[in-house]
Order: structure tokens, then C-alpha cells, then sequence
């Protein structure tokens, strides 16, 4: 069989998703496939993993494990991956309603902490002192509560914050990322490093215990 004749399955992984316990994960759930239409309805249906309770909330899925998969189903096909080798598996339970009382408790305290590391960086810079002293050389009069420059500034500072991270409730301005959204990114991308690399370790911890048990 010539190589322009072999048919080939082309696949490009998601980096994560999610599926509640006990649902099947199949080929088709987690890549993109390009293949012959004869091949593609069945590949989408490849069974790959079933998350048992025992599997924790992560699971690494690679290219290793679809392949045999694959090869097992059609092994005349080649294989050709694009991205990542791997995608992390999610597992989580039925959903649960949110809790009123823990939400406005965490609204409260990230409201009160807010508060007091803007008051906290006010007194150490000596805002209220500049405050007076700006109004003293615009105006020439003394004033212990210079709201003519407190009001505006005030609200300057919930315009800043609205402006700096982009968003005002659900709503944001343009496409561009926040800072938070970027930092959670990258925290994100920081942990699934970690799990892929620990993964990684127990399935070469696994395969070494097999093999020792072979001999």
C-alpha cells in the first residue's frame, strides 16, 4: 500500500475539561478530529476512560493511551497529533446550590479588607495632608476637609479600578484581558503543569511496578 493511500487520522487535544463522575469520556469529548468519513463516527465513540472513585478529581489522559486505543480499533491508520500530548480530565460531582450566607460573607470580608488597604495606604502616604495642601495653593484658605478635592477623588479611585480591571459587574469594556485574568491564567497553567508532571510520575511508577512483577 502506497503512503498516499494510507488513511490517516489527524487530532488536536483540548487542554482540560470537565465531565461529572461516573460519565464515559470518548475520543470525540476531548479532540478534534480530520479523518475519512468512514472512520469518523466510530473514533468519536472510542471509549477512553470511565472516572472511577478511586481516580481522584484529576486525570491525565495522553497520546500514548489514545493511540493503543485507536490502533486496537483500526490498525491500518496513522496517527498524527497536533498541540499537546495530553489533556487533563476534571471529575467533579452533581453541582451544588450556592450557599447565600457564605457568599455574602466572603462579599463582607473582601469589601471590609478592600477598604482597609486603601485607608491603610492613605495613612502612610499622608493623603488627607496633601489634600490640604493642594487646596491651600489653588485656593489660598485653609480647610481641615477639602471636599472639593476628596469628592472627585473619591470617585476617581472606583473609576480606576473599574477601568483597570476591565469589568463593571458582568460587563467588560473591549476584548482585552484583565490583570486578574491574567494572573489566574497563569495560575492555572502554573497547576496544570504540576498535575501533568506528578501524573506523569505515577504512570512511570505504575508501569515500573508492572514490569517488576512480570519478572
Amino acid at each position: 500500500m502506497s503512503r498516499a493511500s494510507i488513511p490517516t487520522l489527524y487530532l488536536r487535544l483540548r487542554k482540560r475539561m470537565r465531565v461529572r463522575k461516573g460519565e464515559s469520556v470518548l475520543l470525540g469529548d476531548i479532540a478534534q478530529l480530520i479523518v475519512d468519513p468512514e472512520y469518523e463516527n466510530e473514533l468519536k465513540r472510542v471509549l477512553l476512560f470511565r472516572p472511577e472513585q478511586h481516580d481522584g478529581n484529576l486525570v491525565l489522559i495522553d497520546m500514548m493511551m489514545i493511540v493503543r486505543k485507536v490502533k486496537a480499533l483500526y490498525p491500518e491508520l496513522e496517527i498524527e497529533h497536533y498541540g499537546e500530548p495530553h489533556i487533563l480530565v476534571e471529575v467533579y460531582d452533581s453541582p451544588k446550590p450556592p450557599k447565600l450566607l457564605l457568599i455574602t460573607m466572603v462579599c463582607v470580608l473582601l469589601f471590609i479588607g478592600s477598604g482597609l488597604a486603601i485607608m491603610n495606604f492613605h495613612a502612610d502616604v499622608s493623603m488627607a495632608e496633601v489634600h490640604r495642601r493642594i487646596y491651600r495653593l489653588l485656593t489660598g484658605k485653609e480647610a481641615e476637609h477639602p471636599l472639593l478635592l476628596q469628592i472627585p477623588y473619591s470617585i476617581g479611585i472606583g473609576i480606576g479600578m473599574i477601568v483597570f480591571f476591565n469589568h463593571l459587574f458582568k460587563k467588560k469594556f473591549n476584548e482585552e484581558p484583565s490583570p486578574l485574568e491574567v494572573e489566574m491564567f497563569m495560575y492555572q497553567e502554573n497547576v496544570n503543569h504540576y498535575v501533568i508532571t506528578e501524573e506523569y510520575g505515577k504512570i512511570h511508577e505504575k508501569a515500573e511496578q508492572e514490569s517488576k512483577g512480570a519478572k
